[in-house]
């Protein structure tokens, strides 16, 4: 099975779904570097259903193994949007109860899901008997400080057939603020049998390994600490599993893995969007470099590949 050989021959270390970012040439870049698995944006189960292009265009690359996160409030919905995964060639479905956006949650969508738990759980064990693959969710500690319920539901999810938790450990009110409280769900171990993984705050393997021992999960999943380091799930993979210290490539290896994503972005979505979605990701590799601030300026009024190209390629050549 797909999910149980991720998970057995090393510590995980997962690539999370995040909107906007998690497309097919960054998860490629990712895979290509190295990580356990790296899983799909989150996808609408109604907008697949209703065969949205863009949705679709979504679902495509990340890998060898292919997992693909849904969202949605309609049971049978979000079980029609699983077969739909399974059918294109999806490994593993993964449902999305922990996005705590306004828009998402407006539409009792993702986190809000955690405030009814006989929702969640029924389009868990929808979506489970919908599909032949193993189907993982996503969810946070629960809606807010007075109503952490993650417990709760981690039991009657591992009843209704989900094969795998991840946790990100903040409540939805608490959005990306504050500190994710790691410790808190440490208790899952010896309540539930299947396999969970730990989300929120992971930046470099002494975080992972504080994570670890805190929540004792069997693995974590990293989001926003990868932005501009699609290198960097590699060097955890490798340092906590083996000890090997995997250097971050030099400045010069840098901009040819920039100029590499880049030119995938182009060719994904076409010239001009692609010029528009890559201006954020040239912000995230250039973080942390003097001039920095006057790069991102500049490549944010250009509006053609050649005059882009030369920006970066002479932001670069000063830091060699």
């Amino acid at each position: 099975m797909k999910l149980k050989s991720l998970l057995d021959k090393e510590i995980p270390v997962f690539l999370a779904p995040m909107a906007g970012v998690t497309d097919a040439p960054f998860r490629n870049m990712v895979s290509k570097f190295g990580a356990t698995a790296v899983v799909s944006e989150m996808v609408s189960s109604e907008a697949l259903v209703r065969n949205s292009v863009k949705t679709y265009r979504r679902l495509t690359g990340g890998g060898d193994i292919k997992i693909v996160q849904i969202m949605g409030s309609d049971p049978q919905r979000m079980a029609e949007s699983a077969k739909i995964n399974e059918d294109n060639g999806a490994d593993i479905v993964d449902i999305n109860m922990g996005c705590p956006v306004k828009k998402i949650v407006n539409n009792n969508s993702g986190s809000a899901l955690l405030k009814d738990e006989k929702l969640a759980v029924k389009i868990a064990k929808t979506v489970v008997d919908s599909v032949k693959i193993p189907v993982t969710l996503k969810m946070r500690l629960g809606w807010d400080n007075e109503s952490k319920n993650f417990r709760s539901l981690a039991k009657q999810f591992e009843e209704s057939g989900i094969r795998m938790l991840t946790v990100h450990c903040r409540t939805r009110a608490q959005m990306y603020s504050g500190t994710a409280n790691w410790e808190e769900i440490s208790d899952l171990k010896d309540l539930i049998k299947i396999p969970y993984l730990v989300n929120g705050d992971i930046k470099n393997c002494n975080d992972v390994k504080e994570a670890l021992k805190q929540s004792h999960a069997c693995g974590v999943m990293i989001g926003r600490a990868a932005l501009g380091k699609p290198w960097l799930l590699n060097q955890i993979l490798q340092k906590i599993n083996y000890g090997i210290d995997v250097p971050s490539p030099s400045l010069e290896k840098q901009y040819e893995i920039v100029m590499q994503h880049f030119r995938n972005t182009l060719d994904f979505y076409g010239t001009e969007h692609g010029m528009r979605i890559f201006r954020k990701h040239f912000c995230w590799y250039s973080s942390g470099m003097s001039g920095a601030s006057s790069f991102r300026e500049q490549i944010n009024h250009l509006d053609n590949i050649e005059s882009i190209e030369k920006a970066v390629r002479v932001f670069y050549e000063n830091h060699f």
